[in-house]
């Protein structure tokens, strides 16, 4: 029984529970109020369960966990509180769990090890605390998908998570863990795990953590931190507090202090003549990239670390407000799928950003250029890694920021093809609760920009979503908004509905659909891959609205992206 995506209001009717015959019951993405009826626990053949996305509240039933052919429960995007009961371990033929932005709370018990057949496990987005069970390790033969991020959970990572060699995606960002990272399994693939929002966890530098300290002994050490290394750190100070007030005392004129700027304590300066070496004097041979605000070049630091400069035109005083604009973003944000600022170098005549190097450079030369060709899967994992980074700068950030300029040129792409979204020129950073403002600056880049921007000027987080909406259509019908065949009223949008549902393999990239005849080999899989590009196009055209209040958010693109992604790999012959 389906009755999902309407606009059914109400309480769920405990009538329900007299359908004793039911296998599958869909009610997601509805209005529906209330609680979980208990009658729903009397459905014993109930297979597949999902009220995810409506208004639920109070905790699950104790009775629904006593339904042992249980295989698929998404109660993700609710309200449900409580815990995780014991009881759930009874269910041994679970193959998703999705409980995923609610308001659970207490320990993740260590009963999900016995769910052995289990493959999708999402408990983000709640407020699970204590540490990880080592139990979960019991789950290799099963687990694919395990997302435990936005959570208070504690403690290290059990090293035993290496023996999970089936897991395509593992995501335990943002929660309060710590310790060493293991090593080897997962952990050796960026692409894979998901590690941002635990400063105190050390190791994996691949990753972009600090290596661990090295071991040393505990004793010794404890009568150093208490005896002897205070009074060094007391007469320390009150030399540089000295030292730095003659220092200003003869200087302080020709000084100038950076402005409220607290990431300059973090992020290094570098030297001009440093960058000068390591570009050749910035030479065309090491030239990435020519914009009309800069030009970018690949950089070998003394250190031996290979980025990308990132050179202002300083006789542009736009260029000088991009540059401003993007110091400030990136200096103040951090996650996997952003492209992280190194250093920066800035003089009166000079200003420049050294930022990550991207050697599989961007979205637009693999979508546009001869030779380059990304499959159905590298296309949706750069799509969920750039939807990331959105859901990322909208919603989780402590300030909202507004990219204003996504395009596939602005998506770069690292050595294991995970996508990072670049170019902050000219974002905005929404200080306190304002979600909107008017802007008089340029608003991005025609083709991508949203309606609103152009006839009111107004900025807010639904203008990205339009153009990840056009970016997400560009992805898979490998047409440009400002393609020569939209011209006059006709655009990408109006050009992709007028197909959509019934016409969308016309439209998609072609070589999707010869992949799916010529190497996965499967009578079946043109009707997956069909069913899978249906999706997404629907996904597009709901970021893509001509209305801004009918946009869904970025928060809520993610899961819906990432559900098209496992429900493809599923179905997959070659999962």
């Amino acid at each position: 029984m389906s009755l999902s995506n309407n606009r059914l209001s109400g309480y769920i009717p405990p009538e329900l529970g007299l359908m004793t015959g039911l296998n599958s019951l869909f009610l997601y993405e509805n209005a529906l109020l209330g609680t979980i009826p208990h009658s729903l626990g009397n459905i014993s053949g109930l297979q597949i369960l999902s009220l995810a996305a409506n208004g639920l509240f109070s905790s699950i039933p104790d009775n629904l966990w006593s339904l042992s052919g249980l295989r698929v429960l998404n109660l993700s995007g609710n309200t449900l509180d409580g815990s995780l009961p014991q009881q759930i371990g009874n269910l041994k033929f679970f193959d998703k769990l999705d409980l995923s932005k609610n308001r659970f709370s207490g320990n993740i018990s260590s009963i999900l090890g016995n769910l052995q057949m289990i493959t999708y496990l999402d408990l983000s987005k709640n407020s699970f605390d204590g540490e990880i069970p080592s139990s979960l390790d019991r789950l290799v033969i099963s687990i694919g998908y395990m997302n435990l991020s936005y959570n208070r959970i504690s403690g290290t990572i059990p090293k035993s998570f290496t023996n999970l060699g089936k897991l395509y995606s593992l995501d335990l960002s943002f929660n309060k863990l710590q310790g060493p990272i293991p090593e080897g399994g997962v952990f050796s693939n960026s692409s894979i795990v998901s590690l941002e929002g635990n400063p105190a966890l050390c190791g994996a530098v691949k990753l972009g953590f600090s290596p661990c300290p090295p071991p040393s002994n505990s004793k010794s050490n404890l009568y150093l931190l208490k005896y002897i290394l205070p009074p060094i750190v007391l007469v320390v100070l009150l030399l540089s507090c000295f030292c730095t007030r003659i220092i200003f005392r003869r200087w302080g004129k020709k000084l100038k202090l950076p402005s409220e700027d607290a990431s300059l304590n973090t992020i290094r300066v570098i030297s001009y003549r440093e960058l000068v070496r390591a570009t050749n004097n910035f030479s065309e041979a090491n030239l990435v990239g020519r914009g009309s605000f800069s030009s970018v070049f690949k950089a070998y630091l003394d250190d031996g670390l290979i980025t990308a400069v990132k050179v202002l035109n300083s006789e542009n005083q736009s260029a000088l407000r991009s540059f401003d604009a993007e110091y400030c973003v990136l200096s103040k944000i951090r996650h996997r799928n952003l492209v992280r600022i190194i250093s920066m170098c800035s003089n009166l005549d000079f200003k420049a950003l050294v930022l990550q190097f991207m050697p599989n450079g961007s979205l637009e030369q693999w979508l546009h250029s001869h030779n380059y060709y990304l499959d159905l899967l590298q296309r949706i994992n750069v799509m969920v890694d750039v939807s990331l980074a959105f859901e990322y700068l909208h919603h989780y950030h402590p300030h909202v920021v507004v990219h204003r300029d996504l395009k596939p040129s602005n998506v770069l792409l690292d050595e294991n093809m995970t996508a990072h979204v670049s170019d902050f020129g000219i974002s905005k950073l929404f200080l306190g609760d304002s979600h909107s403002i008017l802007s008089a600056t340029a608003p991005g880049t025609l083709g991508y920009m949203a309606p609103e921007y152009g006839s009111t000027g107004k900025v807010s987080r639904k203008g990205d979503v339009y153009s990840y909406g056009i970016l997400l259509l560009e992805t898979f019908t490998r047409k440009k908004p400002t393609d020569a065949m939209f011209d006059g009223e006709l655009s990408l949008r109006q050009w992709v509905t007028r197909a959509y549902p019934s016409a969308v393999l016309e439209i998609v990239d072609p070589d999707l659909l010869k992949e799916s005849v010529d190497i996965q080999r499967e009578p079946s899989s043109p009707i997956i891959v069909g069913q899978c590009l249906s999706s997404l196009i629907e996904l597009g055209l709901s970021c893509s609205r001509d209305s801004p209040q009918k946009r869904i958010q970025m928060r809520d693109v993610v899961p819906k992206l990432q559900k098209i992604r496992n429900d493809f790999l599923s179905k997959s012959p070659r999962s």
